[in-house]
């Protein structure tokens, strides 16, 4: 009854995109946010960014929306809007205050998740895009668990170039196959920084054991995409405004969009395959 329950509320979303990381701090939300404003730039889409990141919800700062309340209508809670074919939903909203921690146990995490997913009036959705917390435990077992009542395209696995990302991201990955859960590709993030003034280029996070390149050869997954450090990208976070739109001619703007591209054809390749199987 409850799988019945959440394939019959899940029914209209036609894309469902997970973006993992074994490793903390490597972007994992930021790319989520822009992942969601690169998809939302097409207004024919109808775009869910879903965050259940329960312990640390950065979605709503870096969308705009801190301050926001969730509201509740006859057919469940309403979505808070950036724009009219963009909603979000995060524990964020449920907070009296952004510095309030939420101190709870596996289970009643994994209850939000769950209320998130069969409570929430998405409406018709072109994509979903599932922000999650670091690591290979409670909400990623709930969330894999949850959608399968559904179905999910695929993980988009961020890492920056070191080994000691790399290490827990090998994990991830080792996850993603444990579960069943497709994998979509890997972004590098932070790769490389280019000066603005004298256009050198920096390895901040240098790839002393070749980086996600080498990583993705070995344990034969795609390569995405690499996205330069740039740091308007964490100003722009900061200000709840979209990178790609206030800074368009950025070589990690461009990075952004080819890796969104190529997210796109898969999750239309994965819907054709699904419906000749059907």
């Amino acid at each position: 009854a409850e799988a019945a329950e959440l394939r019959e509320r899940l029914r209209a979303v036609r894309h469902t995109v997970l973006v993992l990381s074994g490793k903390g701090g490597v972007g994992k939300s930021t790319f989520s946010a822009l992942l969601a404003h690169g998809l939302a730039a097409d207004e024919t889409k109808q775009v869910a960014l879903l965050d259940i990141d329960i312990c640390g919800p950065s979605i709503p700062k870096m969308m705009g929306l801190e301050g926001e309340q969730v509201h509740q209508s006859g057919s469940g809670w309403s979505p808070v809007y950036v724009e009219e074919n963009l909603g979000v939903m995060s524990v964020g909203f449920l907070l009296s205050s952004p510095d309030d921690a939420v101190i709870w146990r596996g289970p009643k995490k994994n209850g939000l998740i769950k209320q998130f997913l069969r409570d929430v009036d998405w409406g018709e959705v072109d994509y979903l895009i599932v922000d999650t917390p670091p690591g290979t435990s409670d909400e990623h077992l709930s969330i894999v668990q949850y959608l399968s009542a559904s179905r999910i395209d695929g993980a988009v696995i961020v890492t920056t170039p070191q080994e000691v990302s790399l290490q827990d991201v090998r994990k991830e990955i080792n996850f993603c196959r444990k579960v069943k859960l497709p994998i979509i590709g890997v972004v590098e993030n932070m790769s490389g920084f280019v000066c603005p003034k004298c256009k050198n280029e920096s390895q901040i996070f240098p790839p002393t054991t070749g980086g996600a390149e080498k990583m993705c050869q070995n344990l034969n997954v795609s390569l995405l995409g690499k996205v330069p450090l740039d740091p308007q990208i964490g100003k722009s976070c900061d200000r709840g405004q979209s990178f790609l739109t206030e800074a368009p001619e950025s070589p990690a703007t461009l990075s952004y969009r080819n890796i969104i591209q190529r997210i796109q054809e898969y999750c239309e390749q994965h819907h054709l395959q699904e419906e000749k199987i059907m």
